[in-house]
């Protein structure tokens, strides 16, 4: 079965850690993640527009690749990373709880509120004063992202 076409395959995805634990607090679990995240991207398994690594969750704006179903590319991310944290890291914690949420992106509106959502995540969390003080997020500017998909530009 094909699937939907690319222009409504941007979504916004939750996932948290198992028991809400804060695992992301420390520097080698929180870099493993993002280099997760990003290697995935690299191989063109989807774009990555946005996300934020919080201490025991994480957001994502995503578009899956044309041939990857929006649960495949969850799976690369959440299991990809379990995989990798017991392997480099040592790691028997159980990481990740059951499932993930996921909103698909309707228009430019709905992904311009959810961007912001990012951004402002860990500043409505008192972790630092901007968005830009915080490493584990796109709003850092320090990592690479993809562009705002073209159907969702104001």
């Amino acid at each position: 079965m094909p699937h939907a076409p690319q222009d409504v395959r941007t979504f916004f995805i939750t996932a948290a850690t198992w028991g809400r634990r804060s695992i992301f607090r420390t520097e080698p679990m929180a870099h493993l993640f993002l280099d997760t995240l990003q290697r995935y991207r690299a191989q063109g398994k989807y774009q990555l527009h946005e996300f934020v690594l919080m201490p025991d969750h994480f957001h994502v704006l995503l578009t899956p690749a044309p041939d990857i179903p929006l649960e495949k590319a969850v799976q690369l991310i959440k299991g990809g990373f379990s995989f990798r944290a017991k392997k480099e890291l040592g790691s028997n914690l159980e990481i990740w709880g059951t499932g993930y949420t996921e909103h698909r992106i309707k228009d430019a509106t709905d992904y311009q509120q959810h961007v912001n959502y990012i951004h402002e995540n860990p500043v409505r969390a008192r972790l630092v004063d901007t968005a830009e003080d915080y490493l584990c997020c796109s709003g850092s500017g320090k990592w690479e992202t993809d562009p705002t998909p073209p159907w969702l530009k104001p």
